[in-house]
């Protein structure tokens, strides 16, 4: 979409891919285990990058091969597995497969290995591995939420991440036995469609999003009429957790408000889930009071019932149907703009525009953007459909001060970071 009337345009450069669309590059990764009971999700993990055509070679601790025997890493990896520096020692591999790699990945990586890779122990060919890495390093925790919460675990995972390691946040759910908390590993699938991504951008943008903490909706709202039925829109979340995806694979401390979706937790992210437009509402105002961003790409619903009925509605003998009043709802990004949390932070909106009687998409999306107040508004046109479920997208970032940045069809993940790009952009402004 090009906007004639604007004065200022800049070519966008997005990069990242979604998931399903790995580049054809043959990446080289080293997929370190640690000695947890979730080194079986790992398997999983290695399945998927050798399917995607990537070079990994598995590099367990010996207390992973407790839980995953060497003949299974060598089956799936088709390469012979080892813990130990002494094996092939004419090949130095303590200090080769570091050296080589493209990116290393440790998933579990359990306290232990937090401990040893943070103070820079080496007494096997995982930690010696982590030494010598000059490539991104991803670790993914896995252990008991007492030990992840432990202020020695915390300090080593801040050390870390100062040192430019990116560390996962866990997730939370069932963790061994019959405890439930903050400590388990992500799934795998999310694990890999983030080291993808982390792969991808290396050389550009890096984790230039570490330190900063951003606030990504998604989805679309809901309001009830009665018990079962419900006025809604077709947002999919896919765009909102692709923000949330590209924002934890570039650093950044991410709190995700999810409306009513079906996708899977992204990696590293903390999900609030909500159904309402005022749900919705209270959990971004109150993440909001300590985040550098807000990106608000769930769609609420405009208007809701001035009254809910507490039974279902039945149909009319005489086939009439039910009058309903309608109210409009709060006006969240107009609300966050208007009463940011501190001097500097950056406020995004989106505008899903089809055109009318009264202007173009752009037109229309222009006169949001000054009404609303936010710094950016990522417009989409969405005539037809266009875009709401589908895995590619393409808009135009509008700009305060009128600027503008056209992103061209391409993966959802290929937006968000164009996106990020120009949040960065504001940081750097001010």
């Amino acid at each position: 979409m090009t906007d004639p009337g604007s004065t200022t345009s800049e070519a966008a450069s997005p990069s990242g891919e979604r998931p399903s669309a790995i580049s054809p590059q043959r990446r080289r990764v080293v997929l370190g285990v640690g000695g947890g009971i979730a080194a079986y999700k790992a398997c999983e993990l290695l399945r998927r990058f050798t399917e995607s055509g990537h070079d990994v070679t598995v590099v367990p601790t010996a207390s992973a091969l407790q839980f995953v025997g060497a003949a299974t890493w060598a089956a799936l990896s088709g390469k012979p597995v080892s813990d130990e520096v002494w094996d092939r020692v004419h090949e130095v591999p303590h200090v080769r497969i570091g050296q080589g790699a493209d990116l290393v990945v440790v998933a579990p990586t359990t306290a232990d290995l937090l401990a040893k890779a943070a103070h820079g122990l080496a007494d096997d060919l995982l930690t010696n591995t982590l030494l010598t890495a000059r490539c991104p390093v991803v670790l993914v925790p896995a252990m008991h939420t007492e030990m992840w919460e432990h202020p020695a675990t915390r300090a080593n995972v801040a050390t870390l991440r100062e040192r430019g390691v990116l560390v996962v946040e866990p997730a939370e759910g069932r963790l061994t036995g019959a405890d439930t908390g903050k400590g388990r590993l992500p799934e795998p699938a999310e694990v890999f469609a983030l080291c993808v991504d982390v792969l991808d951008r290396d050389g550009e943008t890096g984790r230039d999003l570490v330190g900063r903490h951003v606030v990504v909706s998604a989805g679309g709202t809901r309001e009830y009429l009665d018990p079962v039925r419900f006025l809604g829109n077709r947002s999919s979340g896919l765009q909102g957790y692709a923000l949330a995806r590209a924002a934890a694979s570039r650093g950044a401390k991410v709190t995700l408000v999810a409306a009513n979706t079906a996708l899977a937790d992204p990696a590293g992210v903390d999900v609030v889930r909500v159904e309402t437009t005022e749900q919705l509402r209270e959990a971004v105002l109150t993440a909001a009071a300590s985040a550098d961003a807000v990106v608000m790409a769930a769609a609420p619903a405009d208007f809701r019932p001035t009254s809910r009925s507490e039974a279902k509605i039945k149909k009319a003998e005489d086939g009439s149907a039910p009058a309903i009043e309608l109210e409009q709802n709060p006006d969240v990004l107009r609300e966050l703009a208007g009463q940011r949390a501190h001097e500097g932070q950056v406020v995004v909106g989106f505008a899903a525009e089809t055109g009318d009687a009264t202007g173009s998409v752009l037109e229309l999306a222009r006169a949001k953007l000054a009404r609303k107040g936010c710094d950016l508004l990522v417009v989409n046109d969405v005539s037809g459909g266009a875009v709401f479920g589908s895995p590619d997208n393409e808009a135009v970032i509008l700009e305060a001060d009128g600027a503008f940045v056209e992103v061209p069809r391409g993966s959802k993940g290929a937006l968000a970071h164009a996106i990020w790009d120009r949040v960065g952009a504001r940081w750097a402004s001010v």
